[in-house]
Parts: structure tokens; C-alpha cells; sequence
């Protein structure tokens, strides 16, 4: 094993699928594209799922680094956390204008891919849906056309993969059952166990059933959950130690995240306030996650690993990043930072609060083994 480092708006229009094959609708041009092309995209996954994607990249020429799949977290889908129309707002451009091809997807239930059918019902009508196998049988198909698209340059068909959150855990599981499809894996602000004590997902809080201490509180968070734009703010305000949370982050940033996150889902202005669905399993998994229990084993992983975390983050914790660094025995390297005072949010945060080296960290990563 390679030696441990201790460093510390729009949103996609997508196409329905047909027998033909992927349809794409090119995105080029738009306002703040800066050179870039986006084209939007659709994958098959399991039987009756259709997965969205949309891929931007620099214009006029091919991209010879590695092609990297972007994976977002639990509640809001892919463009809106990697993909937002305004300055500092897309790490997706960011590292497309540094020579990658950038795919960012939305696993099913998110965004614009098939929503499970209890979606469209009530969320007391059935358990949480969406969990972390079936997300991972997302991320196989969807990486499968990434490496069928980039082929010509990357004969081996391997993909690097960035995870934030949940997206981290999803993408963690995959590379320990895909091995050999992983160049770079990228785990940030993520969850791992098998370690106890969580300072919102504990044993009394309202992740756990009250009438069975130790497991989900299904009832209460059902196949889904709604969030309104007034509901993505609290957990990043409170992360911020300033009363001014504009000196922290751009306003328009957050104005665009919250745009993107509630047209990801058509039927947002539906309801009032408008909101958004997410699946609830993604909340179940992280319970298990934070609560002591280890749903994927590190020791598989092969590719060098990036672990990154944010010193002011309330998903992760620390243990996380050491328990990592203990199970990580076969990757080729394995690199952990900590960016000081930074929050979980920090690739949407200013430059100067975390977000420049966040980028530099992982372009360096990407960069330093092959």
C-alpha cells in the first residue's frame, strides 16, 4: 500500500431513452459555459431504469486525462451539486477546463432519472427506497458508458470516480466490487464506519425508531422525503463560524443551488412550498454508516485513494478518515487531507475558504498516478 499522507440555472434537460440507444441533447454555448461543451444523456441500468447524465468538457479537442464520473450525495442530484451555471459554482468546468471529460449522474430516484414507482405515492406507503446495491448497479452501467465513450484515449477503460457524502459511500462500494474499473477514487466528506457516535445521526435522534432503539426510523422518513429551497440552507449557515455568510460563500451560488435542486424534479411546484423528492435509503445506509455498522469493506479498493475531509464538515468525522486508512491495504496509494476550517460544502464555497485547494487537492491526485 502506498504511504498515508496526513494533509490535512439550469438544471439538466434530459432525453427519454428509446431501443436506439443513448440520446443526447447538446448543451454548448449556454450562458457561463466558458468554452465548455455539455451534452445530456441517458443510460440504462437495471430493467425499467433509465439513468441521466450529462458530460461537459472542454471544446476544440479531444481530452486526454483520465474521464471522471462526479457522484453526488443524498438529497440533491448531480448538476445541481457539480454543475451550476455561476462562477465557483461548478467543479464539473473546473476540472473539464484542466483536460478531463466530467460525467455527472444522477442515480435513480434522483434528479432526471427513473424514480422508483413508491415515489409517486405517498412516502408513508413504503420503506426508504433506493439503497446503496442498487445505486451501485447504477454507477456499473453508467461507468460502462463512460469508458465505451473514452476508449479511444483510455484503452484499459478505467474511470476515476468522485464521491461527495453518500456519493462517496456509493462510489467506495463500487470500487471494492469493481476493482478493475477504477483508476482514481476520490471519497470526500464521507462516511465509512464501522465507528459509533454521530453528532446528528446518533442513538436519540430522529434517524432512530423510538420503539426499537439501534434501527432506522422508517416511519418517519418513508420511501422519500421532500425539501424545500428554505430546507438546503440551515446545515451550511450553521457550518459557517460568521454571522455574514456571504464573506463564506457567494449568494449567488446558494441562489443557483437551490434553482437547480427544485427543477431537478418536475413536480416540485407541485406542492407549497415548492420541494423536491429524494429517496430515503441513501438516510437508512448513512444511519447503519453512523451507528457502528460497515456496509463495504476498504480493503478491496485497489486504485489510489484521495480521502478528503473538511475540518468543519457535520457528515463525516474523523474516525472515518483513520478507519480508512487502516482498511485501505491494497490500494496503490493512499493519500487523506484535512482542509482546515472548511465546510461540508466547500467545492460551493469561495475560493479562499477551502475551495481552491479542494480543486488543486484533487487535480493533483488525478494527475500524480496513472
Amino acid at each position: 500500500m502506498g504511504r498515508v499522507l496526513h494533509l490535512v440555472l439550469a438544471a439538466a434537460t434530459m432525453l427519454a431513452v428509446t431501443d436506439g440507444g443513448p440520446e443526447e441533447a447538446d448543451q454548448s454555448g449556454g450562458a457561463g459555459s466558458g468554452g465548455l461543451v455539455r451534452t445530456d444523456f441517458r443510460v440504462r441500468g437495471d430493467e425499467g431504469v433509465s439513468l441521466a447524465v450529462r458530460e461537459v468538457r472542454a471544446g476544440g479537442g479531444r481530452a486526454a486525462k483520465r474521464p471522471v464520473l462526479l457522484l453526488h450525495g443524498a438529497r440533491v442530484p448531480g448538476v445541481a451539486s457539480f454543475d451550476l451555471p455561476v462562477p465557483g459554482g461548478s467543479l464539473a468546468a473546473d476540472l473539464a477546463r484542466a483536460g478531463h471529460r466530467v460525467f455527472v449522474m444522477d442515480a435513480r430516484g434522483y434528479g432526471g432519472s427513473t424514480r422508483p414507482a413508491a415515489m409517486s405515492r405517498p412516502p408513508s406507503a413504503g420503506p426508504p427506497a433506493v439503497r446503496s446495491d442498487e445505486v451501485v448497479r447504477d454507477v456499473a452501467a453508467v461507468v460502462e458508458e463512460v469508458s465505451r465513450r473514452t476508449r479511444a484515449a483510455h484503452p484499459d477503460g478505467k474511470v476515476a470516480l468522485l464521491g461527495w457524502a453518500t456519493g462517496g459511500h456509493w462510489l467506495g462500494q463500487y470500487a471494492a466490487t469493481y476493482t478493475n474499473r477504477v483508476s482514481h477514487l476520490v471519497l470526500y466528506n464521507t462516511l465509512y464506519g464501522p465507528v459509533t457516535g454521530h453528532p446528528t445521526m446518533g442513538p436519540g435522534s430522529d434517524f432512530e425508531d423510538p420503539e426499537r432503539p439501534g434501527r432506522f426510523n422508517a416511519a418517519r422518513f418513508g420511501a422519500y422525503r421532500l425539501s424545500t429551497g428554505a430546507g438546503l440552507s440551515p446545515s451550511w449557515d450553521d457550518s459557517i463560524p460568521v454571522p455574514d455568510k456571504s464573506v463564506w460563500r457567494d449568494p449567488a451560488v446558494v441562489d443557483a443551488y437551490v434553482r437547480a435542486a427544485l427543477a431537478s424534479d418536475p413536480t416540485s411546484g407541485s406542492r407549497t412550498p415548492p420541494s423536491f423528492r429524494a429517496p430515503s435509503g441513501a438516510l437508512e445506509d448513512s444511519f447503519h454508516l453512523a451507528t457502528g455498522r460497515q456496509l463495504w469493506d476498504a480493503g478491496l479498493i485497489t486504485a489510489p485513494t484521495l480521502v478528503v475531509r473538511s475540518e468543519r464538515d457535520f457528515w463525516s468525522r474523523a474516525q472515518d478518515v483513520a478507519m480508512l486508512e487502516r482498511h485501505l491495504t491494497r490500494a496503490a496509494a493512499v493519500r487523506s487531507v484535512e482542509l482546515a476550517d472548511a465546510t461540508h460544502y466547500v467545492h460551493l464555497d469561495r475560493a479562499e475558504r477551502g475551495r481552491d485547494r479542494f480543486v488543486a487537492e484533487v487535480l493533483g491526485f488525478l494527475g500524480a498516478s496513472r
